[in-house]
Parts: C-alpha cells; sequence; structure tokens
C-alpha cells in the first residue's frame, strides 16, 4: 500500500514538473522558449538547480559548464565545438573530437575550421596537404595544379648551336599532369634553364677554315716583305754605282 502510494505520489509529481516546464512555440533561434524557471528552456523535465534533464522533441540537450557548476540546456542547434547527436531517447550535443574544429557533421568530420587552420577532408590543417592549396576566402584546401617529374637536362646551345661559345644555357621541363580546381590558382613552373658548359669551344670545320686564313696572311706578309727586300736591294745597287 505504502509502495502504491508513493509511486502514485512521483508520477503526480513528474506530471506537475512536465507542466510547469512545457514551452509554446518554439522561435527560429538556437535556444526553445523559457519555462516557468529562467534556467528551463524547452525542457520536459527540469529543476532551478540542475535545469534541463530532459527536452522536447527535436531539441538538443546541451550540458552546460560555468567553473564546478553543470546544469542542462535545450537548443535548436548545438554550440560551437559541439554536433547534434539524435537518439531514440533523446538528441543530445556532443563534442567534436576533431583538432582546431569549429563546426562538425559528426564527432570526426569537421565542416568549419577554427581561424588559422584549413579544412581538407573533415580535418583541419595549418598547411594544406602536397598537391593541395589554401583557398583564403573559406579557408578551405583544393585540389592544385599537380606536375610531373623533370626531364633529364637537354644539350647546352647558345644562339641555337651546340659549339662555337665557351658557356650556353641548357634546359629541362615537366608536363601538367592535372590541372588546377580554379583558374585562379597558378602552376608551379614546368620548364627551368640554367648556365652550362659547352662541350666544344670551336665548330667542326672552323678551326681548318681559320688556319687556312691565317696561311694566306702570312703568305701575303711574306710576298710583302720580299718585295720590300728587293726594293732595298734595288736601291743599294744603284747608290754603290753611282759612287763609281
Amino acid at each position: 500500500m505504502h509502495f502504491t502510494l508513493f509511486g502514485f505520489s512521483l508520477e503526480l509529481l513528474n506530471v506537475m514538473m512536465y507542466g510547469k516546464c512545457r514551452s509554446v512555440k518554439h522561435p527560429n533561434n538556437s535556444r526553445a522558449n523559457s519555462g516557468p524557471y529562467p534556467i528551463c528552456k524547452g525542457c520536459l523535465l527540469c529543476s532551478k538547480d540542475n535545469g534541463c534533464l530532459s527536452c522536447q522533441q527535436k531539441l538538443f540537450f546541451f550540458l552546460q559548464r560555468e567553473g564546478m557548476r553543470q546544469y542542462g540546456e535545450c537548443l535548436h542547434s548545438c554550440p560551437s565545438g559541439y554536433y547534434g547527436l539524435r537518439a531514440p531517447e533523446m538528441n543530445r550535443c556532443a563534442r567534436c573530437k576533431i583538432e582546431n574544429c569549429e563546426m562538425c557533421f559528426s564527432k570526426d568530420f569537421c565542416t568549419k575550421c577554427k581561424a588559422g587552420s584549413y579544412l581538407h577532408k573533415g580535418r583541419c590543417f595549418e598547411d594544406c596537404p602536397e598537391g593541395f592549396v589554401p583557398l583564403e576566402d573559406n579557408m578551405e584546401c583544393v585540389d592544385g595544379c599537380e606536375v610531373g617529374q623533370w626531364s633529364n637536362w637537354g644539350t647546352c646551345i647558345k644562339n641555337n648551336k651546340t659549339c662555337g661559345y665557351k658557356w650556353g644555357l641548357e634546359t629541362r621541363t615537366r608536363q601538367i599532369v592535372k590541372k588546377p580546381a580554379k583558374d585562379t590558382i597558378p602552376c608551379p613552373t614546368v620548364a627551368e634553364s640554367r648556365r652550362c658548359k659547352m662541350a666544344k669551344r670551336h665548330c667542326p670545320g672552323e678551326k681548318s677554315q681559320r688556319t687556312k686564313g691565317k696561311g694566306g696572311n702570312n703568305r701575303k706578309k711574306k710576298k710583302k716583305n720580299r718585295s720590300k727586300a728587293h726594293k732595298q736591294h734595288s736601291v743599294l745597287q744603284a747608290t754603290e754605282s753611282t759612287d763609281q
């Protein structure tokens, strides 16, 4: 008899508290309407000291902590760093398990990172992974311009010639494997050159022509010297004849 009366009293207490904490239409904001206490907002069961113990349908239970004190709240959407976890018994706000995550879809998939971090495939990074570039407007990592391996250095040339000079330039290239997601994202350089030393200082045939030219000049010089010597000899002979 006593147990029956105690059970009836407890049920009556729950009904009374439900009536006190019941709210009317919910406005379109993060918090539901208040019950008889300021701490009771959209809850089915609440207390003056501990706040909401259970929430109305579609609302999320959030355990708020202030120093050593904690109390329950019922929210339309979970605060920063939490996501809404729906369950048959009661919807609740669960903490994001991703470092530097501000908003998440689930415990291991972030949808917005904190300031200074870039979002990439549900994670937050200080720098984008290799092959991806940051977009500063929404702080996300997107596909960058992917290039292949460098080719071997080409032939050392200058003025389209591979000889005839001491120094030239050699070039190597690489191909664009994947274009970037946006045209505003630049690609890395695909060609570069460096100074090189020619393998042959003189071109084939150039040396013989120089030698031929040099030999011709020598012959002309010798001929000129012989002519000069002949004139000097003739003058000397004329002088000797006059003296006699």
